[in-house]
């Protein structure tokens, strides 16, 4: 079921309000949101507010959203928190999910967050069926590897690797 445009236009006047409280969650409830245009905005919220807490409903988001594009963003936002407890979803998407959007999207995440721990899967991930796939696998990889000999700016490093 599709959500007219109008009620999604009233739905984001009060997730703005639930935003300016740092609601939490009022936002993970709206992740089961029949609209993908609020489940994929959801998911942005949720990076925004921060926190390693946020990661197993995003990952959760990742592994079962029906929509790709939700799933797409769930991968982006993983990676854009940087934290190594996102690493196995982003591991599992970036070999199995069914999309290559969302792998392309988890494997470069992975490059984002920097960690060798993802090595093996991106490794893997050279040999997808998929070519953006197997280049988005190269830039995380090159950037783990910069990340690993040559950074002084962790900064820097996460906004090159993807």
């Amino acid at each position: 079921m599709q959500v007219v445009t109008e009620d999604r236009l009233a739905l984001f006047a009060e997730m703005e309000s639930k935003y300016e409280q740092k609601d939490t969650a009022y936002f993970v409830s709206l992740l089961d949101h029949p609209d993908y245009v609020v489940r994929t905005r959801v998911a942005c919220i949720l990076v925004d507010f921060g926190g390693e807490d946020k990661v197993p409903y995003i990952a959760k988001v990742l592994k079962n959203d029906e929509n790709e594009l939700v799933r797409h963003e769930a991968a982006f936002a993983l990676g854009q928190m940087s934290y190594s407890s996102a690493i196995p979803p982003l591991v599992d998407a970036t070999l199995h999910d069914p999309s290559m959007f969302v792998r392309h999207e988890a494997a470069i995440a992975l490059g984002v967050v920097g960690s060798k721990d993802a090595r093996k899967a991106l490794e893997q991930a050279l040999n997808d069926p998929e070519l953006p796939v197997v280049e988005s696998a190269v830039v995380a990889l090159s950037n783990i590897e910069f990340m690993e000999k040559l950074s002084k700016n962790e900064q820097f490093a996460k906004l090159t690797g993807g």
